[in-house]
């Protein structure tokens, strides 16, 4: 029996066939409409979409024992319901019922993307069978899923686990939320790029700035490379990002006090240099970590660009 699993972003939507060992036998993605005043359209493309996942297999709908779908935003599982999602114009939109349209009887299973993912990560990844579990995500945004017990935490009508948005910061940066200082606003990805950006106009002899130069922009990557390298500025940058990153953990990691913390989104793929400070800021400000408090461990998410099609599958099954 084969599940698919759909993850809708900003910028597309991706979908995949899965096997129940996690396997994708085939994947696709659509650009999403982000700015279309009709959810509908967001919702057509997702049904052009499956079909061209059920053409490409050669599968029918019956061959589908379900359809998980996961999305930025505020989500009821329950009823079925985006309640806001301010990357996408959907504000209580009920996807399940409309894609029931497109494909009477198949179970479809919905959730805020970054909990998806940490599914994901819990069933297939590299926190498989551990069972407690913070996931941050450190993209455009910073999401993050908790796992407690091996199950989902969601709070009161799924709309909770809402990590980006505790404050690390009063009276800081504002957020794309409306409150100012939170987690999101320093530990984003886009939020890099604004530190990177500030860091390259007071220093404008830094290696950061030739970087940029040669390709074309600033990216999350840009810091990263200067401090490998040895440059100051890009350095101070690095070090200033995984004290943000760091005290956002530590917060979620004090609440729950997980296995471990579950770093993905495109600012891990640099690693090590993210990941080894992170856990050396985790062992040095966790709470009793020097009176026999159990340690908490930082680890790389696994899944990469695949968490969320193989999350979106982990609702299903």
């Amino acid at each position: 029996m084969y599940i698919i699993g759909i993850d809708i972003g900003g910028m597309s939507v991706k979908g995949g066939v899965v096997d129940q060992s996690g396997t994708i036998i085939y994947k696709a993605s659509v650009e999403t409409k982000a700015n279309s005043d009709d959810y509908r359209v967001i919702i057509s493309d997702i049904a052009f979409l499956i079909n061209k996942l059920l053409q490409h297999t050669n599968l029918k709908i019956t061959d589908v024992k379900g359809l998980g779908m996961g999305i930025p935003g505020t989500i009821d599982s329950v009823k079925g319901v985006i309640v806001y999602s301010n990357n996408i114009n959907f504000i209580n939109v009920p996807i399940v019922a409309e894609i029931n349209k497109h494909f009477n009887g198949l179970p479809v299973f919905i959730n805020n993307d970054a909990n998806a993912a940490a599914l994901g990560e819990h069933r297939f990844g590299s926190a498989k069978d551990v069972q407690n579990i913070v996931f941050v995500t450190l993209g455009t945004g910073v999401g993050t899923g908790i796992i407690i017990e091996g199950k989902l935490f969601e709070g009161k009508a799924s709309a909770g686990a809402e990590g980006g948005h505790t404050v690390i910061c009063v009276d800081g940066e504002p957020c794309s939320c409306g409150r100012r200082g939170c987690f999101e606003a320093y530990a984003s990805a886009v939020a890099l790029v604004r530190q990177t950006k500030a860091a390259i106009a007071e220093n404008p002899f830094t290696l950061m700035k030739t970087i940029a130069e040669e390709k074309g922009k600033i990216s999350g990557r840009t810091a990263f490379i200067a401090a490998a390298h040895g440059d100051k500025a890009g350095i101070q940058v690095v070090d200033n990002y995984v004290k943000y990153v760091g005290e956002g953990i530590v917060n979620l990691a004090n609440i729950f006090r997980p296995d471990v913390v579950l770093i993905g989104g495109g600012v891990s793929n640099e690693g090590d240099a993210l990941i080894n400070p992170l856990q050396k800021y985790m062992d040095g400000h966790c709470y009793g970590m020097q009176n026999g408090n159990p340690r908490v461990l930082v680890k790389k998410a696994s899944l990469t660009n695949d968490a969320g099609i193989l999350g979106a599958a982990s609702l299903v099954l």
